[in-house]
């Protein structure tokens, strides 16, 4: 049984609430219990934190022993080379995966520091974004 982890990052918390018109009206943890039931073959784990730090070190926990990371970092995709280190510094494949297509947003929005050190990137399908991350370490 694969064991994947699900790590999302600032703001994402307000998912079903946050401007529905880019990120939809389900909140995370309604998505979330819908792909376990969809996946019951895979272990499959969750955390959030709007705390950069608190991001690296669930990285750093998860990243020798699970099979797969699937990071939404949010905001902190753009700014962080902590994180961007963080992926570099563990053994764990991780995807990258944005619910709005970050390239038709904010010209800050175009930077990654995640990307450089990602097994992949699928970004613009919406809360389908993870499914189809999940489905790549499958």
């Amino acid at each position: 049984m694969k064991k994947l982890m699900i790590i999302n990052g600032p703001n994402l918390n307000l998912l079903g609430k946050r401007e529905p018109q880019i990120y939809g009206s389900l909140t995370f943890t309604e998505f979330f219990e819908e792909i376990k039931e969809k996946y019951p073959n895979v272990s499959l784990e969750y955390y959030q934190s709007n705390i950069e730090g608190e991001l690296i070190d669930k990285l750093h926990e998860v990243g020798f022993s699970y099979d797969g990371i699937i990071l939404n970092a949010g905001a902190y995709t753009h700014t962080s080379i902590g994180i961007g280190d963080a992926i570099k510094g563990i053994e764990t494949p991780v995807v990258e995966v944005h619910i709005s297509n970050t390239f038709g947003r904010e010209e800050f929005r175009h930077q990654s520091y995640i990307s450089p050190n990602a097994k992949g990137v699928i970004l613009g399908f919406g809360l389908q974004s993870y499914e189809l991350a999940l489905e790549s370490f499958l």
